[in-house]
């Protein structure tokens, strides 16, 4: 017999999205290189090969965040511990308005992700840098 979900992920969502800063693509660019946000980037690692990276942006698999995020972790990362802003994406959206809303509960401050994560950064002609080829293959 099928277990009965008696939350969805578009509840989660939602829940999320009411708690957290969503910001534009457009926001996002006008922030993108000041020395105290951090762009970070929860794709996992074959999503970063495949379509390029945001310059500047701190990998962190979503499956770390929690980890990393809490200094008495032994995976914490010294990124988090700095007082910066923080702006998390994803591919599409989904995962970084979850991540956003983990990491401000966690007591991470402020916070917020993208709209349409990187496929939106992307396609608005916003900076990217490329996947590396292998000798013989176009990126």
């Amino acid at each position: 017999m099928p277990q009965t979900i008696t939350k969805g992920y578009k509840a989660l969502l939602d829940e999320a999205n009411a708690h957290i800063r969503t910001l534009s693509v457009e926001e996002a660019r006008a922030l993108h290189g000041s020395g105290d946000v951090v762009f970070v980037d929860l794709r996992d690692p074959r999503e970063l090969e495949r379509e390029g990276k945001l310059p500047g942006a701190f990998h962190c698999p979503r499956g770390m965040l929690e980890f990393w995020i809490d200094p008495e972790s032994p995976y914490a990362k010294s990124e988090f511990q700095e007082d910066k802003t923080f702006i998390f994406f994803c591919a599409g959206g989904w995962r970084s308005a979850l991540a956003a809303r983990t990491a401000q509960e966690m007591g991470l401050k402020p916070v917020a992700h993208i709209e349409g994560g990187f496929g939106a950064w992307k396609k608005s002609g916003a900076p990217v840098q490329l996947p590396e080829a292998l000798p013989g293959e176009k990126p």
